[in-house]
Parts: structure tokens; C-alpha cells; sequence
């Protein structure tokens, strides 16, 4: 029985339209003087704080402490100004899917695994209505590491509902083929959707538990019992 659901944020609960990656662009800019600075860099299941000091490191600064504090304050406010004004949606069938977990006789905890660091997931995720859907989550400022994060939200799970766990009883939910990784790492399952930037024949090769177009194409108690 699974005791655990983990999901993944963008292009898996989300899609922001690309506010995340303007508001990203947009504080390089305005703190650091580094227009453009994201082109050629590929966001798809990375870490904020992976991305940064990628791009820090290509431009020959400094990937300090103060650095990401001064850039990650102009990233959320850069991104709580251009969510409302981006054509984002959520993904296909997730409150149904969520709203179906938490009716199962057996709940599992709903968490979050997420690259984001936890203020920009909390203001992706309160912009659709969807943050108070998740009890727990570890995200890009606990570690820059996505695996690590993936021990870190496995951790924390833990803590709520006690006793023993096994890999076996934890789903991983992603739209990348890190997040199978992430999944892969802990000894959890993976289900791939293919909501995000990648599609199922390019998810497939990485061997995914499950491979469904999207939510719609599954339900909750059909990986959780």
C-alpha cells in the first residue's frame, strides 16, 4: 500500500506559461546587470539554486551566500508580478487526481518534491489554488542536489506518518526524466506524465513504474492499493 505521493511542480501540477523563467531572466537582469543571461539554459527538472550557480559561474561571479539571497529577493517578487499577467494553467485532471488520493481509505501523505525553491513553489502553487493541497515537501533551498532533495522529501513524510516506510510504498509524480531519477534514488516508484516539456516515447526509455499522457489517464486508487 502506498503511504506517500510526491509531486513534482512544473509541467507536472503547473504550467506557468513561462513566468518562472522570465521572473528568473528578469532578476539577473535588475540585480546583476546580466540581460539574457538564461538563453541556452535548460530549466527542465532542475534546481533554482543548480540554475544559478550555473549561470553565476558561466558569467565568472561569485555563487555566495549574499549573492543568492540578493538574487532570490528579486526572483520572487519578479515572479509574483508576472504569474498574474502569464497565461498559465494547471495541468490536466490534478485537483480531481489530488481530491482522489485524500478520498482513499487509506490516504497516502500528499507532498511535494520540487526544484523550486519552497517560496517560489508556495507562490506558483497559491496562484492556482493548489498549495494547501500539500502537508509536506522539500524543495531547492533545503539542497541544490535534486536526488538529495528526493531523501529530504522522503524524510519529512516520514516524520508524519511514523513507523516503518519502504520505497516500495512511495510514487514519485514527474514530467521529466529526473523526476524518474528522483524516484529511482529512493527506491520509489515513478509515475511519468508527459504534461511538461517531454513527451511519452521520450520518457519512456528512462522506465517509468507508469507512462500516461497526463492524470486523466490514471487514477488514485488504481497505483495506490
Amino acid at each position: 500500500m502506498v503511504k506517500i505521493v510526491l509531486f513534482d511542480i512544473d509541467g507536472t501540477l503547473i504550467r506557468s506559461g513561462g513566468a518562472g523563467v522570465r521572473a528568473f531572466g528578469k532578476a539577473l537582469e535588475t540585480e546583476f546587470n546580466l540581460p539574457n543571461a538564461t538563453e541556452g539554459v535548460s530549466f527542465s527538472g532542475r534546481t533554482d539554486t543548480g540554475l544559478l550557480r550555473e549561470i553565476m559561474v558561466r558569467h565568472r561571479m561569485q555563487p555566495s551566500p549574499e549573492n543568492y539571497d540578493r538574487f532570490f529577493s528579486a526572483y520572487v517578487h519578479w515572479l509574483s508580478y508576472m504569474l498574474p499577467q502569464t497565461r498559465g494553467e494547471i495541468c490536466p485532471a490534478i485537483p480531481h487526481f489530488i481530491g482522489d488520493l485524500k478520498r482513499l481509505k487509506k490516504p497516502p501523505v500528499v507532498g511535494l518534491l520540487t526544484g523550486n525553491i519552497r517560496l517560489g513553489a508556495e507562490i506558483k502553487l497559491r496562484h492556482f489554488h493548489l498549495w494547501e493541497h500539500f502537508e509536506t515537501g522539500a524543495f531547492a533551498d533545503d539542497c541544490e542536489d535534486r536526488n538529495q532533495i528526493s531523501m529530504l522529501a522522503r524524510e519529512r513524510a516520514r516524520g508524519l506518518i511514523g513507523g516503518p516506510l519502504h520505497g516500495e510504498e512511495i510514487i514519485v509524480i514527474g514530467d521529466t526524466p529526473l523526476d524518474i531519477e528522483c524516484a529511482r534514488a529512493i527506491g520509489a516508484k515513478s509515475l511519468a506524465v508527459a504534461t511538461g516539456g517531454f513527451t511519452r516515447a521520450q520518457l519512456e526509455p528512462h522506465g517509468p513504474v507508469w507512462l500516461v499522457e497526463s492524470l486523466s489517464d490514471i487514477n488514485a486508487a488504481e497505483i495506490c492499493g
